[in-house]
């Protein structure tokens, strides 16, 4: 993509009504743009950066034997009725149509699934199974403040899986586990703390949340630097200091985003909708389940939160919009549009800063906030010396190389 044919345009200031760093940087950069309180549209480069992070998900899903499905966003009141959430859920946004029937917006799929999985499973033979979606979520957020940490409509992967026995689903429950911190890590997410929790309205259970440490996060957590003790405050009754209860170490306190969460439901929504299977004896029982909630959007600010510096964003390679950004300096010369053509047909994602409007401070200035993993410098000195300069965001330094070292580095 070439810069010049991108309607957005980057900003000078961060919108005045913007108070955490993702919002500010993004907006910015013109990823995102604020539409209401909690509410934002996604634009040609964050919408690339949110796809990227959904074919991480995606992926790591399938290998963990999840089938992807897409369920209504509309819901109608009597399935929330059953598991008696209508009343109890005072973060659901209802509404009415013409013929007064009552309706919800998807906040969360319990009842929804549910009721799929009650017209398909009969038997012990049709566990167990784990099915996902990716989809737009909506919920009445009193504290919409964090820019994509904490929208009114946001992106949620939920995967929820069903199974004959406690053990079965126990194992499941771990796989799920280790296949969040693989895709967290593939995020560039250096350091996750699995912390247990509350289920809160989704589950009479513990819960476990993925917590990502930084200054800007909303939560706070004790852990030990040396067992995987971690918990979060809010139900926690140890403070900084204390004894692990594992291995004694002292505790330790910190700031941190919650990225993900996954809830034991067990029989919360199986028993009140009817969800059965027959045993090897021909015995009726209410299946046991689990979710998993992971947010793309969420995990986007997140990223942000965490990596950036006083000049913009530094995306992780992985889920970067582009994967190299060509400056062009160099006046009158074709040597930037033919470095373009060749990285693109080796399959490099090429962002082609062609501006011809812009001074070299001006696209300097706007490399370093869109935050592309590497840039590349084409100016008059560069082509006497037929040689690129080659720069990484994460990095001060910069060297010069030539096209075919160039190529191979980058594709």
């Amino acid at each position: 993509m070439k810069l010049s044919q991108l309607f957005t345009k980057t900003l000078r200031e961060a919108p005045k009504d913007e108070v955490s760093v993702n919002a500010r940087l993004l907006a910015r950069a013109g990823f995102i743009q604020k539409l209401s309180s909690g509410v934002y549209s996604f634009l040609p480069l964050g919408f690339r950066v949110l796809r990227k992070i959904e074919a991480i998900i995606r992926e790591e899903m399938n290998k963990i034997g999840g089938q992807e499905i897409l369920m209504p966003a509309l819901h109608p009141k009597e399935i929330w009725e059953e598991t008696g959430r209508w009343d109890s859920a005072d973060y659901l946004y209802k509404i009415k149509d013409r013929q007064e029937k009552e309706w919800a917006l998807g906040a969360t799929h319990e009842e929804v699934v549910t009721d799929i999985a009650r017209r398909y499973i009969n038997s012990y033979k049709d566990l167990p199974l784990a099915i996902y979606q990716i989809q737009t979520k909506f919920r009445d957020e009193m504290r919409a403040k964090s820019g994509l940490l904490r929208g009114k409509e946001f992106s949620m992967k939920d995967l929820y899986s069903f199974h004959a026995d406690e053990e079965d689903r126990k194992k499941y429950y771990d796989k799920v586990k280790q296949s969040y911190l693989n895709i967290l890590k593939r995020c560039g997410f250096e350091d996750v703390r699995v912390a247990e929790a509350s289920g809160g309205s989704f589950s009479k259970e513990y819960s476990h949340e993925f917590q990502v440490p930084t200054e800007a996060g909303e939560d706070l957590i004790m852990f030990c630097a040396k067992c995987d003790f971690s918990q979060n405050k809010e139900i926690c009754d140890l403070r900084a200091g204390a004894q692990c209860p594992n291995c004694g170490e002292k505790l330790k306190e910190e700031k941190t985003i919650e990225v993900g969460n996954i809830f034991i439901l067990g029989k919360r929504y199986s028993e009140p909708m009817g969800l059965t299977f027959s045993d090897k004896n021909g015995n009726k029982k209410s299946v046991i389940m689990s979710c998993y909630g992971l947010g793309p959007s969420r995990l986007m600010g997140a990223i942000v939160e965490v990596y950036n510096d006083d000049k913009g964003i530094i995306w992780p390679e992985e889920v970067a919009p582009f994967k190299v950004l060509i400056v062009d300096v160099a006046e009158k010369n074709d040597t930037a549009e033919k470095l373009y053509q060749d990285l693109q047909e080796a399959g490099a994602e090429v962002l082609y800063d062609d501006r011809a409007d812009k001074s070299a401070g001006e696209k300097f200035a706007d490399a370093d906030l869109l935050g592309i993993p590497w840039r590349i410098v084409v100016s008059k000195k560069t082509i006497s010396e037929r040689k690129f300069e080659l720069k990484k965001r994460r990095e001060k330094g910069t060297k010069l190389i030539d096209k075919k070292e160039l190529l191979k580095k980058l594709t």
